[in-house]
């Protein structure tokens, strides 16, 4: 038997991320073109999209651990905290992490048997696999929404020159 159903949820991940999803919103297009200073704008009490991007993915390699073996180690109260983005290089190479690091998650989850998805996420209090692995790509989705609305008031606004 294949493993057809941990496939789909590693596609929808991928999508999520590299395009092709059903709302047809993906990480890769809505970020490729935000530049390191458009990153870093502060609008009131939101969090700028360099901190979404880093909370986005801090949650992906807290996940990637267990897919490959480790413990279950996140912290939310951190979990927006990231280096300072000086320049467009750093900007970049964040990114490029990011992208290397979500195809290593795809391909974990692809080496799952669906059996494994009914199996507790590291420890029974944390879920399943399934619980877990929908709940990366709902967290995506949904901070992926804030990206996009952020990308529109910065430019709308005209708030980097």
């Amino acid at each position: 038997m294949t493993n057809k159903i941990t496939n789909l949820i590693a596609t929808h991940f991928s999508q999520t991320m590299n395009g092709r999803n059903w709302t047809w919103v993906d990480f890769k297009s809505t970020i490729n073109d935000v530049s390191w200073k458009e990153a870093d704008v502060k609008i009131g009490s939101l969090h700028t999209i360099a901190e979404l991007t880093y909370h986005i993915h801090y949650f992906t390699q807290v996940a990637l651990r267990v897919l490959e073996g480790g413990p279950l180690e996140g912290d939310d109260a951190v979990s927006f905290n990231h280096a300072p983005i000086t320049s467009g290089t750093d900007w970049q190479n964040f990114l490029s992490n990011i992208f290397r690091e979500s195809e290593r998650f795809s391909q974990l989850i692809n080496l799952l048997n669906d059996s494994a998805l009914i199996e507790p996420f590291a420890d029974r209090k944390y879920g399943n696999y399934y619980r877990n692995l929908a709940g990366i790509i709902e967290h995506h989705h949904y901070h992926l929404g804030q990206i996009v609305m952020l990308k529109k008031l910065i430019r709308e606004q005209k708030l980097v020159t």
